[in-house]
């Protein structure tokens, strides 16, 4: 990616799920040159999008507790049954 090409990191800000607040702030402080603070909106959104994984994958932890148990049930009743 060409980080003078404005169309480009557009693009990528658009992939990373990057609202349009964000990416309006992200162009303003990119035209002032401040590098700095464009890698700690970078690192924000990051971590942002991490919690929202960290939380998806607790949920599908849960489902998988809940299967686990059901499959156990299903085993015990077959086991009953012979």
């Amino acid at each position: 990616m060409d980080l003078k090409n404005d169309n480009d990191i557009l693009q990528n800000l658009k992939d990373a799920d990057c609202s349009n607040e964000f990416i309006e702030e992200f162009f303003r402080v990119k035209k002032q040159g401040n590098n700095t603070i464009l890698v700690r909106l970078l690192y924000k959104h990051k971590s942002q999008l991490l919690d929202s994984l960290h939380d998806s994958q607790r949920k599908i932890y849960c489902l998988d507790y809940l299967i686990f148990q059901i499959n156990q049930l299903i085993h015990q009743k077959k086991g009953e049954e012979v």
